[in-house]
């Protein structure tokens, strides 16, 4: 069982150019993303989060449900969702503001337990800036780390929601400890100012880092690099794509046996390689049509 721990949201998304433009709901939030991707590719999915009543809360819920994701983790609350207004630029990116005052998910609180069978918990981003409820899923990182699951992180920049970056880049560092493998795109690394071996150093086992359309590349602890190209595909959106690598990555290792800092070790040159082209074949997918709608397995099948 992979459990993702994070927010779930409504993004608002624009439906032609300009500011005035109509904005059509979608079911979002980068760790939710992550949590549908892993369950349309067959990975035993857990959802650890807070969620609203309110329709659009149920409406989040009942997606996971028909995805086959576990939801019994999920905390409630009467407070409204959280709404994320996206833009999509000419290139298919996707920039967002955030209304997130008074929102069920930044409420969370640190649970008693995990499901049965856990092996691994995914964090990210709003989830770890937003408090208290950033303070709760810190909590639960080093708690799951302390007892010896594999921990992901994908800290997914949304720099209009970071009021203190220097105190965010510090509390960033603060994390690497108790995180198994970091995963995160170029633009994050450019934002956080670090490099992958000055991470590697403070304790995960593995970094990933999305470039794009570039593909992908792994830095490993033992000084190894290896990269992989991008697919290429007519890109409608990049929404999602980020959260549908960090599944693959997860899934792949799950289905390798692998989710431990020395299996991620022993992986060498032909097993990243294939981890990272399975992960470039998801995003592509994802890419290709809009909003966040990761692949099924049968649609990344090598």
């Amino acid at each position: 069982m992979i459990v993702v721990a994070g927010e779930a949201l409504i993004d608002l998304v624009p439906q032609a150019p300009g500011a005035l433009a109509a904005l059509t709901p979608a079911l979002g939030g980068g760790p939710y993303n992550t949590a549908v991707a892993l369950g349309r590719l067959g990975s035993p999915v857990a959802f650890c989060s807070r969620v609203s009543y309110d329709a659009f809360g149920e409406a989040l819920l009942d997606r996971l449900r028909q995805t086959g994701v576990d939801v019994s983790p999920v905390q409630r609350g009467t407070e409204p969702t959280t709404l994320a207004v996206a833009t999509v630029g000419a290139d298919g990116s996707a920039a967002y503001s955030f209304y997130v005052e008074g929102t069920a998910d930044r409420l969370f609180r640190t649970p008693a337990a995990l499901p049965s069978g856990t092996r691994a918990v995914s964090f990210g981003t709003c989830s770890l800036v937003l408090e208290p409820g950033a303070s709760a899923y810190e909590e639960l990182m080093r708690e799951s780390a302390a007892r010896g699951l594999f921990t992901a992180l994908d800290p997914n920049i949304r720099s209009g929601l970071i009021a203190d970056p220097d105190g965010y880049r510090a509390r960033f560092k603060s994390w690497l400890p108790s995180v198994s493998l970091l995963k995160l795109s170029a633009e994050d690394a450019e934002w956080l100012g670090g490099t992958p071996r000055e991470w590697l150093a403070s304790g995960p086992a593995a970094v990933v880092v999305t470039l794009g359309g570039d593909g992908l590349t792994v830095f490993t602890r033992d000084g190894s690099v290896y990269a992989v190209p991008g697919e290429q595909v007519d890109v409608v959106d990049t929404i999602g794509a980020g959260d549908t690598v960090n599944a693959a990555l997860l899934h792949g290792l799950a289905a390798r046996d692998a989710l431990t800092p020395e299996a991620l070790a022993s992986l060498g040159a032909d097993g990243w390689t294939d981890l990272l082209g399975f992960a470039a074949r998801a995003a592509a997918v994802t890419c290709s049509r809009a909003g966040a709608e990761p692949p099924y397995a049968h649609e990344v099948a090598a």
